[in-house]
């Protein structure tokens, strides 16, 4: 049977064409029986729905048009989800430029249609939590809304692309936005160089759609995110697991500078998963960061912060020589 908010949704589709509905019809086409009709009816009309009947041998149902937008059909993990998705752009954690103003537009525009007690609910959690801004480039929807109606048009694409070689001028079969952390990629056939290549948006200038339609060829791998992010996460990279002792939303804001992951521990506590080329580079990234945290894996690296940190307070003529190499470290 089917479950009673997908039937609700159901009856709504059907009740938005416009037409008056025979309720004999109307149950017909619901695949109901004319009680449980009455019934969703009068739910519908308990969320807000203007939905007006006639009685009698010609009785139908009929949806007011013109009227207010009426409450919106969500459940609660949905609205949650939905708000702090809008909080959370505006923070930046999505990659794209959007601004605090055009999120709060956004929600307020949703909370107009939300339920009275989900719209309680939903305003004390957007009391409640505070996302750190992320300093990295962003996207601008702009740049979004261009490729993707490109792949969805299967147009080629043109562009300026700026790669750490230099700039050069790009023309494509695009196939896939990826996002992965809070950058975002292209995906495409490189007509030039006949290879699949990847591209950071934030290093995209001038995007256009061109008038030549292409067939879109087989992708090489069945999960182009996960492909990816092996690719930039190489056997070469090195992979360091540290506990740090701020919550998930402010390491995020802080150690932007460093690709990796984040698994929340607690309010204030958190696990971060760092691929890094050497471990200089994550030393120095912890040192400006001022971050207290505890080295997980490999015991290398504790050992290396070790030996930096004996040589330091050498130089500074506090340190004491009697302190042995440790493959934990904490700061």
């Amino acid at each position: 049977m089917t479950a009673p908010r997908e039937r609700m949704l159901r009856l709504l589709s059907l009740l938005q064409t416009g037409r008056a509905w025979p309720a004999a019809e109307l149950a017909t086409a619901m695949e109901v029986p004319p009680r449980t009709l009455r019934r969703d009816i009068d739910h519908l009309r308990g969320l807000g729905y203007p939905v007006e009947s006639s009685r009698g041998p010609g009785g139908n149902y009929r949806l007011v048009a013109g009227a207010a937008l009426p409450p919106l059909m969500l459940e609660h993990d949905e609205a949650i989800a939905t708000v702090l998705g809008l909080r959370l752009a505006a923070a930046g954690g999505t990659g794209i430029d959007l601004t605090a103003e055009s999120a709060d537009r956004a929600a307020a525009k949703l909370r107009r249609v939300l339920p009275p007690a989900l719209r309680r609910r939903t305003d004390e959690m957007l009391a409640a939590v505070e996302f750190g801004g992320a300093e990295q480039p962003r996207v601008t929807p702009d740049i979004l809304n261009v490729l993707a109606a490109a792949i969805a048009s299967r147009r080629c694409l043109e562009f300026a692309y700026t790669a750490k070689d230099g700039p050069s001028s790009r023309t494509v079969e695009p196939m896939r936005l990826v996002q992965l952390g809070r950058r975002w990629y292209l995906y495409a056939w490189d007509l030039d160089r006949r290879d699949w290549r990847s591209f950071r948006l934030d290093r995209i200038a001038s995007p256009k759609p061109t008038d030549v339609a292409f067939e879109p060829r087989d992708l090489p791998v069945d999960d182009v995110a996960r492909h990816l992010q092996d690719r930039f996460h190489s056997p070469k990279s090195l992979r360091i697991t540290l506990t740090l002792d701020v919550g998930a939303g402010e390491a995020a804001a802080r150690l932007h500078r460093v690709d990796g992951s984040f698994e929340a521990l607690g309010e204030d506590r958190c696990r971060y998963v760092a691929y890094v080329d050497s471990f200089e580079w994550l030393a120095v990234v912890l040192t400006l960061t001022d971050i207290a945290f505890t080295v997980e894996e490999p015991a290398e690296f504790g050992a290396y912060l070790a030996r930096i940190g004996r040589r330091l307070l050498r130089g500074s003529d506090l340190g004491d020589p009697s302190v042995e190499d440790s493959g934990r470290s904490t700061s």
